[in-house]
């Protein structure tokens, strides 16, 4: 892979110095009225003229040995898949689902499609990058550093969780289905998964991510 390769950043509109601090490092910046997830990301792959891709989002950045990893890959695969590790308040979470994570994020540019990845598989949001092609792993990690602090993980649950009801028809028999899945995998993710180990981070963590398909459910019926 070639070093220093070309910065393309879609902003979406935003109000701080976002656009000056990436022009003044040499990104090439375009600013975009905000259309959803899907649409952003398909949008900024259009823009790309460069035969390799790696998406990145603001709040993800690049472990050293993941940056020398893609550096050194030979590109003679399709895709790349990294190892994306979140942060929770201060923390990386080593377990409960959220260190584990394998997400296809370099690939080449024109032989990859997003696909939506969300609870009903309609809404605009928790995307994927699919290639039809041979897929290798990067060393490294991925370091996803999106909630600082527990109000920040409430803000994003309730904002994703009515993003996603919107795309459901809500239903007492799905409301149904995702608490008898929802009271299963708290302790998988708790125990199975390790959950425990984090401390009460990891029991939140578990918890929420048990309850968020039921809080997606009850949204959509509410909508009815």
């Amino acid at each position: 892979m070639p070093a220093g390769a070309p910065v393309f950043i879609l902003d979406a509109e935003s109000v701080d110095a976002t656009v000056a601090i990436a022009r003044a490092a040499g990104a090439l910046v375009e600013s975009r009225r905000w259309a959803g997830f899907v649409d952003a990301r398909r949008y900024a792959l259009t823009r790309v003229a460069t035969a390799w891709t790696l998406m990145l989002d603001a709040d993800e950045v690049l472990d050293a040995g993941l940056r020398a990893a893609i550096v050194a890959a030979p590109g003679d695969v399709d895709a790349y898949c990294v190892r994306r590790i979140t942060t929770f308040c201060g923390r990386r979470i080593r377990t409960a689902g959220w260190s584990n994570e394998r997400l296809v994020r370099l690939f080449r540019t024109a032989s990859i499609r997003l696909e939506a990845h969300s609870v009903g598989g309609g809404a605009d949001l928790h995307e994927r990058w699919v290639s039809d092609g041979a897929v290798a792993d990067l060393a490294g990690a991925l370091i996803h550093d999106s909630y600082p602090t527990v109000a920040s993980y409430r803000e994003k649950f309730a904002r994703y969780t009515a993003i996603e009801a919107a795309a459901v028809r809500g239903s007492l028999r799905g409301l149904l289905a995702a608490v008898v899945v929802g009271a299963a995998r708290f302790p998988w993710a708790l125990l199975r998964y390790g959950g425990w180990s984090d401390g009460w981070r990891g029991v939140f963590v578990a918890a929420s991510s048990a309850w968020y398909p039921v809080v997606v459910q009850c949204k959509a019926l509410s909508r009815r």
